[in-house]
């Protein structure tokens, strides 16, 4: 398990000498980005509640030395991130995070971090607490349209937006292998969360397992189940390369089965889950993340949508033709 806080958080205000046409280009890039992507993604949209959300339960040393961590920053974070694999309990702390912040009285909105840059990312606008789903997934486009938006966040006043960013694979790690914009991963990690996988927790298994059932039996209005003699020792046994997901996944299967309030070894249908560690999904390497390329980028985009259809595609973007020639003959747009 690991916890980062460098000296530099996301509460330090870093002073740019050329902010104002920083913004600008934020404005630019915010504005291809949107009308690009805005024919394929249905609009800003809150995700749904994960079903099996791990409860905040454990004795697991690693666990509750993070729980402690989490209580003496959440107070004072503007930006965060929670690394960890899928199913482990990213958005549980995450909720843990926002009830201890002083965002605690805003909705916690979860986003999924391609439709909210998007859509949403406007610092101006930003307020509450936004748990940024998936940053491991962004394009190089994406990417860059992030940095912009914590470039602009630094000099908003604490106490106005929490922005906790979620991600299944180690942001540095990516960004040393070329994989991530290397700023943009110092800043998502100033402070950072690592949750451990449900393997490294087993001293956990029972409290969860239990927590999970009393969940699902008041879901279905059932009454309470057990597990039966041998059903612990087999949940031990299992690695959980899905973690606490996997765990509530065959409880509720299990439950199913069971007789007379209570799960037995075969109930318990763990062999069909694969014994190994999922692999990350695969990211696209950050290349080439000038505003002049991302932009041409964004604009071609939306031209093949439109099937070469240039005056549909000016009025889309909001720009004339002649700027949509420019900008499609490679000339530097800033320039103009």
């Amino acid at each position: 398990m690991f916890f980062q806080a460098t000296p530099m958080n996301a509460l330090t205000p870093i002073h740019s000498k050329d902010g104002p046409r920083k913004r600008v280009q934020f404005i630019v890039m915010q504005t291809a980005a949107q009308s690009a992507l805005q024919s394929s993604v249905a609009g800003p949209r809150l995700l749904e509640s994960e079903p099996y959300a791990a409860p905040i339960t454990g004795i697991n040393a690693a666990w509750r030395k993070l729980l402690l961590q989490a209580d003496m920053v959440a107070p004072h974070l503007q930006t965060a991130t929670i690394e960890g694999e899928q199913g482990s309990g990213k958005q549980t702390l995450a909720h843990y995070l926002h009830e201890r912040s002083l965002m605690a009285r805003a909705p916690f909105m979860r986003r999924d971090a391609r439709e909210w840059l998007v859509n949403e990312a406007d610092p101006a606008q930003l307020n509450g607490f936004i748990y940024l789903d998936r940053v491991d997934l962004l394009s190089a486009p994406g990417q860059g349209l992030l940095l912009a938006v914590l470039k602009a966040l630094q000099d908003r006043p604490a106490g106005r937006v929490l922005l906790v960013a979620s991600s299944q694979v180690p942001l540095r790690h990516m960004a040393s292998q070329g994989l991530l914009i290397p700023d943009l991963a110092f800043r998502l990690t100033a402070v950072r969360f690592a949750v451990p996988p449900l393997r490294s927790r087993k001293e956990d298994i029972a409290s969860l397992a239990q927590t999970l059932l009393e969940r699902i039996c008041a879901r279905y209005q059932q009454r309470p189940v057990v597990l039966g003699p041998g059903a612990l020792a087999r949940l031990l046994q299992h690695s959980w390369p899905g973690n606490v997901r996997e765990l509530a996944s065959v409880l509720e299967a299990a439950l199913l089965e069971a007789e007379n309030g209570m799960i037995r070894t075969e109930d318990l249908m763990i062999s069909a889950y694969a014994e190994r560690r999922p692999e990350p999904q695969p990211v696209v390497a950050a290349e080439n993340l000038q505003l002049d390329t991302m932009i041409h980028r964004h604009v071609q985009y939306v031209l093949d949508l439109n099937h070469g259809n240039k005056l549909r595609t000016a009025r889309q973007l909001g720009i004339s033709r002649s700027t949509l020639y420019r900008i499609l003959g490679n000339e530097a747009v800033l320039s103009h």
